[in-house]
């Protein structure tokens, strides 16, 4: 695909990299030149200087034949704007919009066929938000990815020591838990993926990713280490758009604190929410954090827009006696370190939770949902079969006649409204959901053509 990306901050630079490696031909649109040259250095791509939204910047990036526009530029008025010249002056087929504000978002109206022609709105925030209320839901868990409207819900979790599944082949799992329905999609060990087999035992340590319906996560994860107790206390650190959003959508059930730095907008948010503290202070001031009783708190999250004020505010946090603690990091080089550590439970990655949702309506094929995993290094995606034996190379065949590619699972198919784990004597129906995880990236394009109706779908 020709794909013309506006912006090249931290998210496009995260959609640049995916995308070339995919060998789609991407060109990237950025007023900074330095900025763009660093790109350039690192992928195979072309580059453009100037603004995003004039038509004389955009026709040099080769809008005119370009199958999509994505807008990712740090100012929502540019990306609207931008989308708007595309679709009039050289009507590009697909329009997509990285849009923040709330008072935008709110006001589904301005993005009707009618109005702004986006086809697809992006909100980091909200998806982030989404993200870190599902771990929450999910105690201990490292990800929780949903699949076919919340049905299916994909998680990781590290295995620990006591864990009754912990030093056992995969296949105890069936004994263990005769009424559940699950199916372990892949198993990292010190890094490198173990594709799993049923005589494959779990070692403490291990990154496991399952799959299951929503209902029987918690028991899953019982098997694999001690089960967290549920979540009660949660403090926030950070007013901005992802900790004012978060709290909003847990003060109901949870008991919330936040704290927030800027005392205007500590004010300012304070009559915004209904059921949550709201304290003008520094995050990271260890004595703010022993007189709102942190060690009796069960989940941290420090969510501000500084990297290194989230790092440190989280791990004074963990030593204070919080529970969980997570922190936004939007440097991939820091992500990969805190993840390594023990003192940060999770780290968040704004730009590998936007991705997705970018990916999904990239992919050839019938795919509706992508998830990126371990840093862009693996891909769970939900691809539709459509057609019949003759036309399609997966629809009434059995999961064991499939050739799937090298490091390619299936975890699961939802047929209906019904939850269908898979299992080598699976059969695929046409308009089946069916959930894939991907070991190697690479062979995403296989994974592509297998769901692909005869030679000219796409």
């Amino acid at each position: 695909m020709k794909i013309v990306i506006l912006g090249a901050g931290q998210v496009g630079s995260t959609v640049a990299q995916n995308l070339t490696s995919e060998d789609n031909d991407v060109t990237v649109i950025d007023f900074d030149a330095r900025l763009l040259r660093a790109m350039q250095d690192r992928f195979d791509l072309s580059t453009v200087v100037g603004s995003a939204t004039y038509p004389e910047v955009l026709a040099r990036a080769g809008v005119d034949d370009a199958d999509m526009i994505i807008a990712v530029t740090d100012s929502d008025e540019a990306n609207m704007v931008a989308c708007q010249v595309a679709d009039t002056l050289f009507h590009t087929p697909t329009k997509i919009a990285r849009v923040r504000a709330i008072e935008y978002l709110s006001c589904p109206q301005l993005f009707s066929p009618d109005a702004l022609p986006i086809d697809v709105l992006i909100s980091p925030e909200q998806l982030v938000t989404q993200y870190v209320k599902r771990l929450i839901e999910h105690p201990g868990a490292l990800q929780v990815l949903d699949f076919a409207g919340g049905k299916v819900r994909l998680v990781a979790v590290r295995a620990h020591y006591g864990g009754p599944l912990v030093g056992q082949q995969l296949r105890a799992l069936r004994d263990h838990m005769p009424g559940v329905h699950t199916r372990v999609a892949a198993v990292f060990r010190r890094g490198h993926a173990i594709i799993p087999e049923g005589d494959t035992i779990i070692e403490a340590g291990d990154e496991v990713f399952f799959v299951a319906a929503r209902k029987d996560i918690r028991a899953v994860m019982s098997e694999l280490r001690r089960l967290e107790r549920p979540v009660k206390r949660i403090m926030i650190a950070g007013g901005g758009n992802i900790g004012k959003r978060l709290a909003q959508s847990l003060e109901t059930s949870y008991q919330v604190k936040l704290i927030e730095h800027n005392s205007t907008v500590c004010q300012r948010i304070s009559q915004e929410l209904k059921n949550t503290i709201v304290l003008s202070g520094d995050a990271a001031d260890a004595d703010l954090l022993l007189e709102e009783n942190i060690e009796n708190t069960d989940v941290f999250c420090a969510l501000t827009n500084d990297d290194e004020a989230n790092i440190l505010s989280a791990m004074l946090a963990k030593r204070r006696g919080a529970r969980m603690v997570m922190a936004l990091i939007n440097r991939p080089a820091y992500v990969d370190l805190i993840q390594s550590s023990e003192d940060i439970d999770v780290a968040i990655s704004p730009q590998q939770t936007t991705i997705g949702s970018l990916l999904a309506h990239i992919r050839r094929g019938d795919v509706v949902n992508v998830h990126s995993l371990r840093r862009g290094a693996a891909e769970a995606i939900e691809a539709v079969a459509h057609g019949d034996v003759s036309s399609s190379s997966v629809v009434g065949r059995r999961i064991d006649e499939i050739r799937l590619p090298r490091g390619t699972t299936i975890g699961a198919v939802v047929r209906g409204g019904e939850v269908i784990m898979a299992h080598h004597d699976t059969v695929i129906e046409s308009e089946d959901h069916v959930i894939l995880f991907l070991v190697d990236k690479s062979r995403l394009q296989e994974v592509e053509r297998l769901f692909q109706v005869g030679v000219t779908f796409l």
